[in-house]
């Protein structure tokens, strides 16, 4: 997986969470994984297609999910939500939209061109994702909310 396309991910993940969070992020080690893995509970998914084919999975516990939808409503003058129903998913997933845009507009100036599928959350418990023959790279972030997973599975179209 070439890191050209990587790094805008985590350059946008970055600071649009610190931007929208209004707190500091704390990236953690980087690392590949090549087989399946659990999900933390909520997990916003957008496929990529075009030069470069895959998805970017933005993870967390349903408790950070909650946590991150209540400080972006709050942000915007509205209520926080206890519960992660419409609302919080709605948020979570705009969340994970930001994200990929900016990161796509970073790679399409770098002259890499593809479409993003629109974010689909799901959320429940013992929910692994797996990609044969595709390593993720993850992402691990740190925010006052809890831990946020940035999870790239991406390669090159033959």
């Amino acid at each position: 997986m070439r890191v050209e396309y990587i790094n805008p991910f985590v350059e946008s993940a970055y600071g649009v969470i610190q931007e929208v969070l209004g707190a500091e992020v704390e990236r953690g080690e980087l690392y590949l994984k090549s087989t399946s893995m659990p999900v933390l509970g909520v997990a916003a998914i957008v496929g990529l297609a075009g030069d470069v084919e895959g998805r970017v999975l933005f993870d967390m516990s349903k408790e950070t999910a909650i946590q991150v939808a209540s400080q972006m409503l709050r942000s915007m003058g509205m209520e926080p939500i206890d519960e992660l129903n419409d609302m919080g998913r709605a948020t979570i997933t705009e969340l994970a939209n930001m994200i990929t845009g900016q990161a796509v507009t970073k790679l399409h100036d770098l002259g890499f061109k593809f479409d993003l599928s629109p974010p689909a959350i799901f959320t429940g418990d013992n929910m692994e994702v797996s990609d044969p023959g595709v390593e993720a790279l993850i992402v691990p972030m740190q925010i006052p909310q809890g831990k946020v997973e940035i999870n790239v599975a991406i390669r090159e179209r033959t």
